[in-house]
């Protein structure tokens, strides 16, 4: 209960940095928080030509099936990338004020949770224009947008807590996202992998949250509720485990920046 405690304390402290996450992003940019919507739709004009025009991937309605798993993997790998430096980026304010150390990391996650729901507005426009349209299975979409975001900030208190310590976790995180992002079913459909590799779709989370967005807003079917709620369950241990180890490591924060 203390942590709920601090964060209340400091509710004023957490808002400010979420304000300044969101407006520092773009802050020097002509277009600011247009970028929010530019960015995901560039990457999908991109995605849109190749996959089907070029490399003949046969799916019906292609930029719906692939934008309802391109945004919440973006929300997924930016919330990541940003949450990993989160601490070393703040190691100034670390060093002059006190406040619960774990609002850095909330605060980058939140932000990131507001970005891609307002990125969301784009693709329910697309889904409307398209015809393929919502069915009640939308009702799902918030379960889904919260065990995604459980998993980013357990994800995040790890990695910007080991990274104080460790430079080189940032660079890693690149590549594993890059490699992440097609070991996802995000521009394929996974009966598309082999027999003796479905099993990699069960043991990576974004893929099963990624077909969960698919059944619920492309496919207007019931997710995979049995591997969802593990994926629920197990979301929740890590994001656990990893307040007890950014707990651990906090300590030493302020030697090590």
């Amino acid at each position: 209960m203390t942590v709920f405690k601090d964060l209340y304390n400091y509710r004023e402290l957490l808002k400010t940095n979420i304000k300044k996450e969101i407006r520092g992003k773009y802050k020097g940019s002509w277009l600011g928080v247009i970028w929010t919507f530019l960015n995901p739709l560039l990457m999908l004009a991109v995605y849109a030509f190749v996959f089907p025009y070029i490399l003949r991937v046969n799916v019906e309605n292609y930029t719906i099936f692939m934008i309802v798993a391109l945004i919440p993997w973006n929300f997924f790998t930016i919330a990541v990338q940003t949450g990993t430096s989160c601490v070393n980026i703040n190691g100034n304010i670390l060093k002059k004020v006190y406040f619960p150390r774990e609002i850095i990391p909330l605060s980058v996650t939140i932000s990131q949770l507001i970005n891609f729901l307002i990125t969301c507005l784009i693709m329910a426009v697309f889904i409307l224009v398209s015809g393929v349209g919502f069915s009640w299975h939308l009702l799902l979409f918030p379960l889904l947008v919260l065990i995604q975001f459980i998993l980013i900030l357990g994800i995040n208190f790890i990695l910007s807590a080991v990274t104080v310590f460790v430079n080189d976790v940032a660079h890693f995180v690149q590549v594993a996202m890059t490699m992440g992002f097609y070991a996802t079913p995000i521009v394929y459909l996974p009966q598309m992998l082999p027999d003796k590799f479905q099993w990699a779709m069960k043991v990576n989370p974004m893929a099963v949250l990624v077909e969960g967005y698919r059944s619920v807003l492309y496919y207007h079917e019931m997710p995979d509720m049995y591997w969802l709620l593990i994926w629920g369950v197990l979301s929740f241990i890590i994001l656990v485990l990893g307040y007890m180890i950014f707990k651990k490591l906090e300590k030493t924060f302020v030697e090590e920046l």
